[in-house]
């Protein structure tokens, strides 16, 4: 049966396509190709908040991914079983375009988490700036699947273009943006989006623009949402970033409501009966049941009906989270532990970023410090802005320790193994 919520609009594809007839929909292509790359695979190698390896409970941007696109898919079939009046059997969100656009959302990220972003956003700012979701956008469009001559990307529908697009908004909108953009050159996929149809002057507003999302991008942002403020809570007690001694001397240095009290004692107590992980499993239930409908009308509606529909959260779950999130900032990323990583990763790649673009940025010299393959395309691009952003691919494609191994071949003069060259 055909669902009536897509039509041809949203199932276009970036490029022209040549396949014939899949057994599999559109929407289910573009998840295995995101599935079957290697960039999604690297991602078991990046840290989510604790660097992969530290110890083997803690999540990594894989398996982060992978629960993020379970909660988009539940959350998805729970608002077909809810939201009546919008939504019925032949005309409903469809769950594995939101699972592909929830498994794809962090493929973007750099070595050493938000840190390295920020480092790297630094280090590119003459040349467009560096951004995880921009990245993201930049794989799946030119990097994935690419060969010697050109990059070809995944060539993805445009439902899931749109889908991973938090942020719409140029870089060159904004002065010196730490996040929260697109690159200059990717305003060619925000026309591709909206099918170049004219946008209201209201989205002259970059902000405004951004608060621009279809359905499934709600829907992924929430489950993002979701699974970091109670996953990486689990994490960081399991850790023991954070305890009951830490938790209670912060609510009494923190002017908190009554509600909030009341949840920093429930996970105090989660902790001292010890089934904090059952306890906090349990809310992402509660998580995906207080997500409904809305409708609205917007200038895209007579071609589609992704940006039908606003995803409203029930406040006190949305309290929850931000009360979840304000403890892992103050007591996790802000802590001398986390700090000591960051430093560490961000030092290594400034290193590597500044010596690599001596050697294929300002002029292009005879040390081959890359693989052949990203040597030679590097060589063969005529302008700097580009061979910049190609380091750039490079570097923030690299596991954490296939960074650190990098690092240690350039910089370590102790460092001789020639087994991990390959």
């Amino acid at each position: 049966m055909k669902n009536k919520f897509y039509n041809d609009f949203d199932l276009e594809r970036l490029k022209p396509s040549r396949r014939e007839s899949d057994y599999r929909s559109p929407f289910q292509i573009d998840r295995d190709r995101i599935i079957h790359s290697s960039e999604f695979r690297r991602l078991q190698g990046k840290t989510q908040v604790f660097l992969p390896g530290e110890y083997d409970f803690y999540r990594t941007r894989l398996t982060h991914s992978i629960e993020v696109a379970q909660i988009g898919r539940a959350i998805a079939n729970f608002l077909l079983s809810k939201e009546k009046n919008f939504l019925n059997e032949e005309y409903f969100i469809d769950e594995d375009l939101i699972e592909s656009i929830c498994l794809a959302h962090d493929l973007g990220h750099p070595p050493f988490g938000h840190a390295g972003e920020r480092m790297l956003n630094l280090l590119m700012k003459k040349y467009g700036g560096f951004e995880g979701n921009a990245q993201t956008l930049r794989m799946i469009t030119e990097i994935f699947y690419r060969d010697e001559d050109h990059h070809r990307g995944m060539n993805p529908t445009r439902a899931f273009v749109d889908g991973i697009l938090k942020y719409k908004a140029a870089y060159k909108k904004f002065k010196n943006p730490e996040n929260h953009f697109i690159y200059d050159d990717q305003y060619k996929i925000i026309e591709y989006v909206f099918g170049k149809h004219k946008t209201p002057k209201e989205f002259s507003n970059p902000e405004l623009l951004n608060q621009f999302q279809s359905i499934e991008c709600q829907i992924m942002d929430w489950a993002d949402d979701t699974a970091y403020c109670i996953n990486d809570l689990v994490d960081s007690i399991s850790g023991g970033f954070i305890n009951i001694q830490k938790l209670s001397r912060w609510q009494e240095e923190n002017k908190l409501s009554h509600s909030q009290k009341i949840v920093i004692e429930e996970i105090i107590n989660w902790i001292k009966v010890g089934n904090f992980k059952k306890k906090f499993g349990a809310l992402i239930g509660e998580f995906v049941r207080g997500c409904s409908l809305k409708k609205r009308k917007t200038f895209m509606d007579k071609y589609t009906n992704r940006y039908k529909y606003l995803l409203v959260i029930d406040k006190d779950i949305f309290e929850r989270a931000q009360i979840y999130k304000k403890i892992s900032v103050d007591l996790v990323f802000r802590s001398s532990q986390l700090h000591q990583i960051e430093f560490k990763g961000n030092h290594m790649l400034e290193k590597l970023f500044l010596r690599f673009e001596e050697n294929y940025v300002r002029a292009l010299n005879g040390n081959k410090l890359l693989p052949d393959f990203n040597d030679k395309i590097l060589r063969a691009e005529k302008n700097k802005i580009k061979r910049a952003r190609m380091i750039c691919d490079y570097i923030s494609g690299a596991t954490d320790s296939h960074a650190m191994r990098m690092y240690r071949r350039l910089f370590d003069p102790e460092y001789s193994s020639l087994a991990d060259l390959v």
